[in-house]
């Protein structure tokens, strides 16, 4: 039995539920408000912060990193040629290389201040960090997503996916970081061809439809975000 501690527009989470997704696991989901730091979520991570994998008989997986590279470790060899992270060292290093681009460098200047500005501190207390958004964090984060889909349009100009001739990890990061901001309607895709068909690409993909269907409490998803001929 899997069980995902998630919260549904948190990026990081939705990277390993489109990566299960993928390996064909479902996932028993527990939605965590992390900013509550719940006594019995901080016992399985410590740290507070989502996705957590808990799989019985292991100790809990805590995060995006780990989760992706122990998914390849027990799933890969199943999906052959197709798997997530390739055999080649190589196409592995780049892999690597730009899931932790989206998972990390995306999240610090993109979606972690536009879904926390715009979304969670809706939720927080004030002793929380809750209060009215930070307007120049969203104004920062509204500019340097173009310089990050410039990088994508740029890459899948030169490839078939991002990382290279497959769909791997690096994919479903940037997917997953993007999804969160296009449910708010804040991705310029007018500004980029390629980004944009590449995107459509993953968002067509069976892993990712559940999260097109889920909505977000007090918050309504933008008019092209389910749409997969936006």
């Amino acid at each position: 039995m899997l069980t995902l501690y998630h919260q549904c527009l948190c990026p990081n989470s939705r990277f390993v539920r489109i990566s299960l997704s993928e390996y064909g696991l479902i996932p028993r989901l527990v939605d965590e408000r992390p900013w509550d730091r719940r006594h019995e979520f901080l016992a399985l991570n410590p740290a507070g912060t989502t996705p957590v994998l808990v799989e019985e008989g292991r100790p809990p997986l805590t995060h995006p990193t780990i989760i992706a590279e122990y998914l390849d470790e027990t799933q890969g060899a199943d999906l052959g040629e197709h798997r997530l992270l390739p055999r080649d060292i190589n196409a592995r290093i780049e892999v690597r290389r730009l899931t932790a681009w989206f998972n990390e460098k995306f999240h610090v200047e993109v979606s972690g201040p536009l879904i926390t500005e715009r979304v969670f501190k809706r939720h927080m207390t004030v002793n929380q960090g809750g209060g009215p958004p930070d307007i120049e964090a969203i104004r920062a984060a509204l500019a340097n997503i173009r310089y990050h889909l410039a990088y994508i349009g740029w890459l899948v100009r030169t490839r078939d996916w991002l990382a290279g001739a497959r769909l791997s990890y690096a994919d479903l990061a940037a997917a997953a970081h993007l999804s969160c901001v296009d449910y708010l309607g804040d991705v310029p895709w007018n500004e980029d061809e390629s980004a944009k068909n590449w995107y459509a690409r993953v968002k067509s993909r069976p892993s990712f439809r559940p999260l097109l269907t889920e909505l977000h409490a007090g918050i309504a998803p933008s008019k092209t975000y389910a749409d997969l001929d936006f």
